[in-house]
């Protein structure tokens, strides 16, 4: 199996995790972490709605998971695969847990442009806030957009 491969199934879990967020009634977003030898190590589903918390994204509960549970070294190994790219405040929690490397389905762009104007948030691309943090982090995507916009049509109309 190909890196490319591998990319695709992990996103294609995260999508399907956005899809389960979506219909238990929370934000169509979904993300997980991957191991150096291919090994899912946790998931998680946004709960903004539901746990009425604005920072109940999938993205910074697995930083949270990562710090408390990871060392350095694996953590640096260790992908975030998630449905749509990272808002700033996720990307900076993926830098501050260590993790090394982000590939997502869905951009931040694109999904702006679904939400419309009336939910507008802070655009600030992901790989712009790992360019000025202080250690590298690998980015691949967008990918599977067509397959991540699935997840949000018609949920922010």
């Amino acid at each position: 199996m190909t890196a490319r491969d591998n990319d695709v199934r992990w996103l294609r879990r995260a999508i399907t995790l956005a899809e389960q967020a979506r219909a238990g009634g929370d934000e169509p977003f979904g993300s997980l972490l991957v191991g150096a030898g291919g090994v899912l190590l946790a998931e998680a589903r946004n709960t903004v709605v539901t746990d009425r918390d604005l920072s109940a994204h999938p993205e910074l509960k697995l930083a949270v998971w990562a710090g408390r549970h990871l060392d350095p070294e694996v953590a640096r190994l260790t992908t975030m695969y998630t449905s749509c790219e990272n808002c700033a405040m996720c990307s900076a929690a993926l830098v501050w847990a260590g993790l090394g490397t982000l590939v997502f389905a869905l951009s931040g762009t694109t999904l702006a442009e679904l939400q419309g104007s009336r939910h507008a948030q802070l655009a600030l691309p992901a790989r712009e806030v790992f360019a000025r943090a202080s250690r590298p982090v690998a980015v691949r995507g967008p990918l599977l957009e067509q397959e991540a916009r699935a997840a949000h049509a018609g949920y922010w109309a």
